[in-house]
């Protein structure tokens, strides 16, 4: 069994609102969980300390029983410093067309 930290939609039509859940990984986004962490409310400011509340001593009692964070979680536990965050490699499609041919035609001739 695969045990996730990550986000559960709640609110209401186009106001978001995220509760921070742990979860089987088999469950649905919005379905059963097994414990609520906290909370994450999107539309506030990003430098308002109500956006994001976490209880992070049932965060870190979670990640040493082996829970995976979501990407998004990662990066507010990155943020918290509780836990480091893999850089992520962007793919080569990323670069437009041009500059990938001009990139191509430069390698081939070096």
């Amino acid at each position: 069994m695969s045990v996730v930290i990550r986000l559960a939609r709640a609110g209401t039509k186009k106001r978001p609102v995220y509760h921070v859940v742990v979860a089987d990984s088999r469950f649905p986004r919005d379905g059963r969980f097994i414990e609520r962490l906290g909370h994450f409310n999107p539309l506030m400011a990003k430098d308002n300390e109500a956006r994001l509340k976490l209880d992070m001593e049932k965060v870190k009692a979670w990640l040493a029983k082996g829970a995976q964070p979501s990407d998004r979680v990662a990066r507010f536990l990155d943020a918290a410093g509780v836990k480091k965050r893999d850089a992520r490699q962007n793919p080569i499609k990323a670069v437009p067309r041009k500059e990938r041919k001009a990139q191509a035609e430069a390698a081939a001739k070096g």
